[in-house]
């Protein structure tokens, strides 16, 4: 038995892959971003599911997450949004991967390599991270023309604020700049096959963004960019019910009677107001159960909610029970999902440790086994 796991729900998963499909219809590239372990959901569980189910691109963020999803025997096309070292690119040639490229010492080092090459030339439009000026396009344009085996088959931005805002104008501003860089390309006879910048919220909000690629991202997880997001998608009528894909789940490893003024865990943090029952849980921060959910928030057992008590631990932490009858040691507990008719959400756990809902499940260490469930 396994002191804490993950489970993956396949249903939700497509369907939340679908609703993007119906979305873009079936002459749009459809390319789930896996990077980062699935956002915490399971790098080849999460792959493999969205490959059999309608992925035509699969996007990681790093050469080592192409790796894992070759030695699964995954061919889906991949698209490697992040940097590659210099050192790695002839091993990432030999991957089937696309490189997203904005630099003319990668595009120097891809010139020797005696392989052909795909590459998606990525836009600096306003979010000033990956990219290259709309000013410097000619010369990167020339070298990859010099260079037969390079072949441009995509280009590429991203939106820096369209999550944060309802009015989308500075989106709408990119959006026009990597237009102008589009036309630039196709003057010097460089026109790429797919041209990409939008995310989840882009892909549902902006159609005109969507082009001939879409790169859907926590959306793909039931998860929501922001509570604007959401919002503006109310506002506009459209009926999309994204369902969360990860649940978190662990045991009870002790149950113990404690008395009224008993202090709980370390720094002596929580008193407790009355005599009553505790478990101890064998999951702390190391796992990705943060140390600032200490004192705040619940677990479900049984059904119900138990509130966590004390600093989370390295290993452990410890949650009253005193109000759940019953409750025995390797009782089955969530800590992010549902159980029964209560539920704990990935924005319940970023506003209780005052961050965002991409890193609950992003910070979830990837020792924990992901279990791929069909419910």
């Amino acid at each position: 038995m396994e002191l804490t796991w993950i489970e993956i729900s396949k249903s939700a998963l497509i369907h939340n892959l679908k609703i993007f499909r119906d979305l873009i219809g079936d002459d749009v590239i459809l390319a789930p971003a896996v990077k980062a372990n699935a956002y915490g959901h399971g790098l080849v569980e999460c792959a493999r599911v969205l490959s059999e189910n309608g992925a035509d691109y699969l996007c990681v963020d790093a050469i080592y997450e192409a790796v894992a999803i070759r030695k699964a025997t995954i061919k889906t096309p991949l698209l490697i949004l992040g940097h590659t070292p210099l050192s790695q690119l002839e091993d990432a040639t030999k991957l089937n991967c696309d490189l997203v490229v904005y630099n003319k010492e990668t595009i120097q080092r891809l010139s020797k390599i005696n392989r052909p090459v795909n590459l998606h030339l990525k836009i600096e439009t306003g979010t000033n991270r990956q990219g290259i000026a709309i000013e410097e396009l000619d010369s990167l344009l020339s070298l990859i023309k010099h260079h037969s085996h390079l072949k441009l088959m995509g280009t590429s931005t991203h939106f820096a604020n369209i999550e944060d805002r309802i009015n989308h104008q500075y989106a709408l501003r990119q959006l026009e700049i990597f237009n102008e860089a589009i036309a630039l390309m196709e003057m010097n006879g460089c026109a790429p096959l797919y041209r990409h910048c939008a995310n989840t919220a882009a892909t549902i909000l902006l159609p005109e963004a969507r082009f001939n690629f879409v790169r859907t991202g926590i959306g793909n997880y039931g998860l929501w960019p922001s509570v604007k997001t959401k919002k503006a998608v109310k506002h506009s009528g459209m009926n999309i019910a994204l369902q969360p894909v990860l649940t978190w789940k662990t045991i009870v490893a002790q149950v113990k009677k404690v008395k009224k003024g008993a202090l709980v865990g370390y720094g002596c943090t929580h008193e407790m107001p009355h005599a009553g029952r505790i478990v101890v849980l064998p999951v702390g921060y190391y796992d990705g159960y943060v140390r600032a959910m200490g004192n705040k928030g619940y677990v479900l057992i049984r059904g119900k909610k138990a509130p966590v008590i004390g600093r989370i631990c390295m290993n452990m932490f410890m949650a009253d029970v005193s109000a759940i009858p019953k409750v025995k040691p390797e009782d089955e507990v969530v800590l992010l999902g549902t159980q029964g008719d209560e539920k704990i959400t990935a924005e319940q756990m970023a506003k209780w440790t005052k961050t965002i809902n991409y890193e609950v499940p992003t910070r979830i260490n990837e020792r924990i086994p992901r279990v791929v469930i069909n419910s």
